[in-house]
């Protein structure tokens, strides 16, 4: 099989004040002026989408929701974050190499403009997202063509990554089939990720608030394909119509919390190219399963079910990769596993020495 990647990761900031510098904190322009003075590269654009509005003209672009007059013109985007968004590789260490090139490149431009990029996936202070002023017609009508933008109340609170591969000339049906395993087993996978201990101002009662609140509502694997026809219909969606010749056949894993340390990406990558190699495994599902994933949001690894089917699927997908070379980037996972620590008990850690949210935010990215 031959494979391919790419990564999309949101970054989340403090802004000069020290505040967390979301929707409520922040206008448009604030993060504009930091992408503006980002470099552009013309070859990416037949493989990165640009998007009706022309925010996404980089490699990086501003996360957000868009705001529409009556019409299809956009008059305004209340921001987020900033996402980072790689070119496609056919090696998994060529896309955490540009990954980490071009968020270093971010935080250097950002620095310059008072905001520091840190790590979380869930807002630590805005449990909810209601656009002000409400939604128009034109507006409420969009949402409704598309069900998943009823959630934006969700995804305006949440930072993750996608983390897409692609597989070359696999029948739809294969490709779909990858979907509903990735699906399936993503519960006993995402713990690998987490990093949202916060809500509403404190620290929460699990590891991952944006896990708890999010999938079942929202996709853990997207698969894109190239016809209307080949959709299957689900809330959330398993697939999605390509918009680029370049997204025909990707698979996007949505589902996991944002990781600070990119190595942890390379291990994801591997797990879920072992995952999609393996021919034993028989678990499938159209839509996540909200119940499970909500037990392995508040427990982790020290659910013991979790916890076993996590350390299973570890090592089926090390023996599917076999003499692959990727099989050593697995090994940051396999420490985690060991301990059964994420860099979710790590920000709770720091939280209780240093007793404010802030402050143990800007503890993060500390390794770059």
């Amino acid at each position: 099989m031959k494979f391919c990647f790419g990564i999309e990761h949101e970054v989340a900031f403090l802004n000069e004040s020290g505040k967390f510098a979301d929707f409520s904190q922040t206008k448009f322009a604030d993060f504009d002026q930091i992408v503006e003075k980002l470099p552009t590269y013309p070859n990416d654009y037949s493989q990165l989408r640009v998007g009706d509005a022309g925010i996404r003209q980089k490699r990086w672009y501003i996360e957000g929701f868009e705001r529409f007059a009556d019409s299809d013109k956009v008059i305004d985007c209340l921001p987020k974050g900033i996402e980072i968004r790689t070119t496609i590789h056919s090696d998994i260490q060529g896309a955490l190499t540009e990954l980490l090139a071009s968020f270093q490149l971010l935080r250097e431009v950002a620095t310059g403009y008072g905001f520091l990029p840190v790590l979380t996936s869930f807002n630590p202070h805005q449990t909810v997202f209601e656009p002000q002023p409400p939604l128009n017609d034109y507006e409420l009508k969009q949402l409704q063509t598309y069900p998943d933008e009823r959630t934006a109340n969700i995804y305006m609170v949440t930072y993750g990554p996608d983390l897409n591969i692609s597989v070359a000339d696999l029948p739809n049906e294969n490709l779909i089939d990858i979907g509903k395993k990735l699906t399936y087993y993503s519960p006993y996978i995402v713990p690998f990720s987490y990093s949202s201990p916060f809500y509403n101002g404190k620290l929460w009662d699990g590891l991952s608030v944006r896990t708890f609140m999010r999938t079942g509502k929202r996709s853990a694997a997207l698969v894109f394909v190239e016809k209307q026809e080949q959709l299957i219909k689900s809330v959330p969606s398993l697939t999605k119509v390509a918009r680029i010749p370049a997204e025909v056949g990707r698979i996007e894993f949505k589902a996991f919390d944002s990781c600070d340390d990119f190595s942890i990406y390379g291990g994801l990558l591997a797990l879920l190219k072992g995952l999609i190699l393996d021919k034993t495994l028989e678990g499938r599902a159209i839509i996540p399963d909200a119940d499970l994933h909500q037990v392995s949001a508040k427990q982790g690894f020290d659910n013991r079910e979790i916890l076993a089917q996590a350390t299973q699927l570890l090592e089926i997908a090390e023996v599917s990769l076999g003499n692959d070379g990727d099989v050593h980037l697995l090994m940051p996972l396999k420490e985690m596993l060991g301990q059964r620590k994420t860099k979710s008990h790590e920000l709770i850690e720091t939280f209780k020495s240093v007793g404010s949210i802030e402050e143990a935010l800007k503890q993060t990215y500390q390794r770059y």
